[in-house]
């Protein structure tokens, strides 16, 4: 059997906490459960993370790079509208395929308020920090215009927070984001 170096042990255990903090949110996630879905036991865990809260900014951080790389490359060469639908199409097509990165998404939001009001701003500066990084990418796909940008976004948190509520396909709800034709790739939740 071939051993993991380090990094790939600590991008392991990313893809397990994204998994396990998707599901649970950040407080009903155990370190142990993390461990375990790693193969690891929690001291080591702790070896590559010095807690819980790094863990689970390590997968949000990843989470919104993986969400600002899929922009990008759906963009590349396109301006304008075509960018849009591009950008569109290909979240789309994640959210379907990864349900788990939509989840952790939502997990981060939820994360921020309740540490915002315990008084930790770092989960909030953290996450709005990826959130700006991702504005930007489509904001310069989109040719510098705000409310392209702003709708686009705006529309993107509806669709995550339809799918998350568990809407399917066919529902009523869709009418107003997306033709009829367009709805058979889109998510259900699991």
């Amino acid at each position: 059997m071939v051993r993991m170096s380090a990094e790939e042990r600590r991008e392991s255990v990313i893809r397990a906490a994204t998994s396990e903090f998707a599901r649970g949110g950040y407080h009903g996630t155990s370190t142990e459960a993390i461990a375990k879905r790693v193969g690891v036991s929690q001291p080591y865990l702790f070896r590559l993370f010095p807690g819980k809260k790094a863990i689970f900014l390590a997968a949000a951080e990843r989470c919104v790079e993986d969400t600002i790389r899929t922009f990008e490359e759906a963009a590349e060469g396109l301006e304008g509208e075509e960018a849009l639908h591009s950008m569109g199409k290909a979240y789309t097509e994640v959210i379907a395929e990864q349900p788990e990165r939509l989840m952790m998404q939502m997990q981060m939001y939820v994360a921020v308020a309740a540490a915002e009001q315990a008084g930790d701003r770092e989960f909030g500066e953290t996450v709005r920090a990826g959130w700006m990084r991702l504005w930007d990418v489509v904001h310069l796909a989109l040719g510098a215009d705000v409310e392209e940008t702003t709708t686009f976004m705006a529309q993107g948190m509806l669709i995550n927070c339809l799918v998350s509520m568990g809407f399917p396909p066919g529902h009523r709800i869709w009418d107003g984001l997306y033709p009829a034709e367009d709805r058979e790739g889109m998510p259900e939740k699991k």
